[in-house]
């Protein structure tokens, strides 16, 4: 795993941005898994605004999903697939059809959650994923105690995640569902690269316990020290309980440019 620092989250979303246009200008039609929230907008801000000028091609790259709320209309302005088109697919300038996720609106959605892990393995596996992290740790929907080999299934939000969403529902926790689909754990570490991006002094506990602490099922983020290629990017406030963060300034400031994000 390599930790990179960075002053704020606008230096954080312009390194991970440079990092997606540089894979999608070696692979252009590689397949990115986005994530929704607050956090990830200055990544897709910047890669939008590479776009804009020129400095990479995305019209053949594909967007994948992280997650989706169970019961929410596709149509609906806070379902994730609504979300993820109007922050990700529109301002790169692709279309609808280069954009896949599972049905949270579908009758049986046990089908679509093995549905949509059947899709991204046909697709050819998702070539760089990014994550949040909630304040309990949680990547996607995956809650504590979510299994490490977990797939993409059905799981039941917490109420602190709930409360956590609440702000995207005109502040009303009683409109935030109750289930969600979510990428398992064992989908998540199945991409090629993964990237979590956490800023903020309120993320601070849960990236010291992902980063520093042990593997463990509490902690689902903890499940990126198995990955042989997982960055962490933080601000200074997020960065603020790691023990070691001396070291990971120095490994990044000595870090080869051949080796890249």
């Amino acid at each position: 795993m390599e930790v990179v620092i960075v002053p704020d989250a606008t230096a954080g979303g312009e390194l991970i941005a440079e990092a997606m246009a540089a894979l999608v200008r070696r692979k252009p039609d590689a397949l990115l898994g986005v994530a929704t929230g607050s956090t990830p907008l200055p990544i897709y801000e910047a890669l939008a605004a590479k776009v804009a000028a020129g400095s990479v091609d995305a019209s053949r790259a594909r967007i994948c999903q992280l997650d989706e709320y169970v019961g929410l209309p596709a149509g609906h302005p806070e379902s994730y697939r609504s979300v993820v088109l109007r922050e990700v697919v529109e301002p790169l300038g692709l279309s609808e059809a280069s954009f896949m996720g599972p049905d949270g609106s579908a009758e049986d959605v046990q089908a679509a959650c093995v549905a949509y892990d059947k899709a991204l393995a046909e697709a050819g596996g998702v070539d760089l994923q990014l994550l949040g992290i909630g304040t309990d740790g949680h990547i996607g929907f995956n809650e504590p105690c979510s299994s490490i080999a977990s797939r993409t299934r059905i799981k039941t939000l917490t109420e602190q995640t709930r409360v956590d969403n609440a702000r995207f529902f005109d502040g009303d926790i009683e409109q935030v569902p109750h289930h969600v689909i979510t990428q398992g754990i064992g989908t998540i570490l199945e991409a090629r690269h993964l990237v979590l991006l956490a800023t903020g002094e309120g993320k601070a506990d849960a990236v010291a316990a992902t980063v520093e602490g042990p593997v463990a099922s509490v902690v689902p983020a903890s499940a990126l020290q198995l990955h042989p290629h997982a960055t962490v990017v933080v601000d200074e406030a997020a960065a603020s309980k790691l023990k070691l963060a001396d070291y990971f300034r120095h490994t990044y400031a000595n870090k080869p440019d051949w080796q890249g994000l």
